[in-house]
């Protein structure tokens, strides 16, 4: 186990997997997972304050997702088998030691860079960012 977590973490992951990345299928949303673990595992950058599940998913301004009426309904036993597959150590390239992601708008490519960060790869519509090694240890 990577992380701690309750029940009702496990839930509000599978919940925010599906918020943020239906559409991307379950590879997508198992990535969007790998996102939210990293950020309560690393101690570095503008996560030093996270520690959990919760922490990841509810700090200010990073996932949209929060907002999304498929945040709200209770999951489905795919995506809490799809949160627990996460939540016992599976990752997925690009996400592997991502931190950030985000979908560009139509017919655009993904950035270079994203708040400073390198690119680390995409899955269909997402792209995802991941700090150098030596700025976030605990990731690597």
């Amino acid at each position: 186990m990577l992380i701690n977590y309750t029940p009702k973490e496990m839930e509000l992951l599978a919940r925010i997997m599906r918020a943020e990345a239906l559409a991307e299928g379950n590879l997508g949303m198992l990535m969007v997972g790998n996102v939210v673990i990293n950020r309560a595992v690393a101690n570095c950058l503008t996560f030093t304050n996270i520690r959990s599940i919760t922490d990841a998913i509810y700090q200010k301004n990073q996932f949209s997702g929060i907002n999304n009426s498929l945040f709200e309904a209770s999951p489905t036993t795919l995506e809490k088998d799809l949160a627990q597959r996460v939540l016992r150590g599976e990752y997925y390239y690009p996400a592997t030691h991502a931190l950030w992601f985000y979908a560009p708008a139509k017919n655009t490519s993904c950035q270079n860079t994203w708040y400073d960060q390198a690119y680390a790869g995409s899955y269909r519509n997402h792209c995802f960012y991941r700090p150098d090694a030596g700025v976030c240890k605990e990731l690597y």
